[in-house]
């Protein structure tokens, strides 16, 4: 995905291997093994170009972790665990990214018109009637 996304384009294998072979080598069928099963979940989509395919991110990055990070996030047998722990891996500068983030998304309720506070209920006498009756009024 890396890749895909470096050229934000519809990318051919070739391109990618050609890419890749700068740091490591790769065979070409490898590559486009990955790019099918990208496709195939639907993380890239793909149009014939000749006898080859052009792939093409569906998403952006930041989709794609957060997608990778919800999976993982309900995996788990005790989703609250899971989160304490991830945060504790967390650099500072990670934390401070989440931050950020959980005041991004509580942006829309700030901006809501804001409701006057509702006074409590004023107390009421059960039975006003019998209260008089009571003391003899």
């Amino acid at each position: 995905m890396t890749r895909v996304w470096k050229w934000n384009r519809p990318v051919t294998v070739r391109e990618v291997l050609e890419d890749l072979q700068q740091e490591r080598s790769i065979a070409y069928t490898t590559v486009m093994t990955v790019l099918d099963n990208l496709h195939q979940k639907g993380w890239v989509r793909r149009e014939a170009e000749g006898r080859a395919y052009r792939y093409e991110a569906v998403s952006t990055r930041a989709a794609y972790a957060a997608a990778l990070m919800n999976d993982a996030w309900s995996q788990s047998d005790n989703p609250a665990a899971a989160l304490v722990a991830f945060f504790g891996m967390m650099s500072e500068e990670q934390r401070q990214a989440l931050r950020d983030a959980v005041r991004i998304v509580r942006v829309p309720e700030t901006l809501e018109a804001p409701q006057a506070p509702q006074a409590p209920p004023a107390p009421q006498e059960e039975n006003p009637g019998s209260a008089g009756e009571a003391t003899g009024r």
